[in-house]
C-alpha cells in the first residue's frame, strides 16, 4: 500500500492538482488532513479522502473519518479538535477506538511521525505554510509505504523531492530514523 498525505494547503488548490496529476497511478490513495480553505464540493476532492480543519468553513467536511486501504485502517483528522498542539493523547484514544493502523493529522504545520502502541501518527507538515524546524524546506507532504509489517514514511518537498534524512521506517520492533512529533 502506498499513500500520499498532505495537509494545510490554505487555498493553494494548484498544488493539490499537481500532486494528484503527478502521483495518480503511483499511490493507492490521497489523504488531505484539512485546512484546504476550498469548498467541500470542489472537483479536486474526487482524488482525495479529506477532512475539515479549523479554517474550513464549509460544514460539509467531516471532522474525522476512518478509511481502509489495502486492509489498513487510517484515522484521518485535522487535529484541532483533538488538542494535538498539547499532546497526542486524545488523538491516540480516537485512533484506538477506530482500530486504526495509522492516524494522519495536520494543524500544527510541523512535520513529524511517531509510532506508539502499533499506530503510526503522522503529520505531513503544511504544503503551503510550513512552520518549525523544517520550515525552510518550503512546504512538505508525505508518502507512506506499508508492506507486511514494515512501514516507511518519506517526507517530500512541494516539487516531489524526497528528503532522505527525514525518512523513517518502522517494522516489527525495529525503528530506523526518527522525526518525533
Amino acid at each position: 500500500m502506498k499513500l500520499l498525505v498532505v495537509s494545510d494547503s490554505h487555498g493553494d488548490r494548484d498544488i493539490l492538482v499537481t500532486l494528484a496529476d503527478r502521483f495518480t497511478g503511483q499511490v493507492d490513495a490521497f489523504c488531505h488532513c484539512g485546512d484546504s480553505e476550498l469548498p467541500a464540493d470542489d472537483p479536486v476532492w474526487k482524488n482525495y479522502h479529506v477532512v475539515g480543519g479549523n479554517m474550513d468553513f464549509d460544514s460539509s467536511y467531516p471532522v474525522s473519518q476512518t478509511v481502509t486501504v489495502d486492509g489498513k485502517r487510517i484515522f484521518l483528522t485535522h487535529g484541532h479538535c483533538y488538542g494535538i498542539k498539547q499532546d497526542l493523547t486524545r488523538l491516540a484514544l480516537a485512533a484506538r477506538e477506530a482500530k486504526a493502523d495509522f492516524a494522519f493529522f495536520g494543524h500544527s504545520h510541523e512535520l513529524g511521525v511517531v509510532e506508539t502502541s502499533g499506530i503510526v501518527f503522522l503529520n505531513p507538515g503544511s504544503i503551503s505554510q510550513p512552520r518549525g524546524q523544517y520550515a525552510s524546506l518550503g512546504g512538505t507532504f508525505a508518502l507512506v509505504t506499508s508492506t507486511g509489517d514494515h512501514t516507511t514514511i518519506e517526507f517530500c518537498t512541494r516539487d516531489g523531492r524526497t528528503i532522505p534524512e527525514l525518512t523513517v521506517t518502522y517494522g516489527g520492533k525495529t525503528k530506523h530514523g526518527s522525526k518525533d512529533i
